[in-house]
């Protein structure tokens, strides 16, 4: 197995003996919404002793139909996360989906990253590395652990070695995800640090028709057992409201209930780390 590197994020490091957690809204429906979320998500990993990065995202161009909603834009939505970031000092993570959007996305991201679905597309691995931001590669969910070597190697290859890889389970039948707990240890093997997104693994592609379903009771068991499985970040989507947020609601985590899995899953993270 190839060492590990850790990644240098601010004044932490991913992959270290510290658990970090990506969360927050999956886009950008309001800055109260962020508000509210980022505010109480700095209060929780502050108390916990969990690194902490805020996600949310300016545009979801992945969904189901052209109605759908898909965020602010680009403009207005990294206008949100740079206030955010500044009132709150947290650093951040966003979703790019066009090569042009990483130069731009990288004034206000701390980390860019790659959705799964976009995962193999080389000039958007390309144009994110060369911005020098960390990258976030999100596993496609067509892709075998194995198969995301040939990712990192396009984002090495264009001069940058900040990579993050994120599993976020495989397709499995029609409308469904399972989660193969042995991809972190086999994604480790290249050499930087695994996330496990929690909320997206128990999406269910398409199953609602014209937008996706999933089932938020399975986060907390599958975070719990990426822990397990020694991932060194996990990622959550998390809304003070899922069931009325306009998109991922259904495999949202409730803001209410952050600070208990969170708690939990910290504590599996230490022990694994002993």
């Amino acid at each position: 197995m190839e060492r590990m590197r850790t990644v240098k994020l601010k004044d932490f490091e991913i992959g270290g003996e510290k658990l970090t957690i990506f969360a927050g809204p999956c886009v950008a429906e309001s800055i109260e919404i962020l508000d509210i979320t980022a505010k109480r998500l700095r209060e929780i990993t502050a108390k916990l002793g969990i690194n902490f990065v805020f996600k949310s995202s300016f545009d979801k161009a992945n969904r189901s139909s052209i109605t759908s909603y898909r965020g602010p834009g680009i403009g207005k939505g990294l206008e949100m996360l740079s206030e955010i970031k500044a009132k709150y000092n947290v650093p951040v993570v966003t979703d790019i989906h066009l090569p042009e959007q990483a130069a731009i996305a990288a004034d206000v991201a701390d980390v860019l990253q790659i959705p799964a679905f976009l995962c193999r597309q080389t000039d958007l691995l390309v144009a994110a590395a060369k911005t020098g931001k960390i990258i976030n590669i999100k596993k496609g969910q067509f892709l075998a652990p194995e198969q995301m070597g040939t990712l990192v190697k396009k984002v090495e290859d264009s001069g940058n070695k900040n990579i993050l890889l994120t599993d976020r389970g495989v397709t499995f039948g029609y409308n469904n995800l399972v989660v193969d707990f042995r991809g972190i240890p086999i994604m480790q093997n290249f050499g930087y640090p695994v996330v496990f997104d929690a909320t997206h693994s128990v999406q269910l592609p398409g199953a609602n028709g014209s937008c996706s379903g999933g089932d938020r009771r399975f986060v907390p068991i599958l975070a719990k057992a990426a822990m397990g499985a020694g991932a060194n970040a996990l990622f959550f989507e998390v809304h003070p409201d899922p069931d009325k947020a306009l998109c991922d609601g259904p495999n949202m985590l409730s803001l209410e209930s952050a600070e208990e899995v969170f708690s939990v899953c910290k504590k599996i993270f230490d022990v694994v780390r002993v």
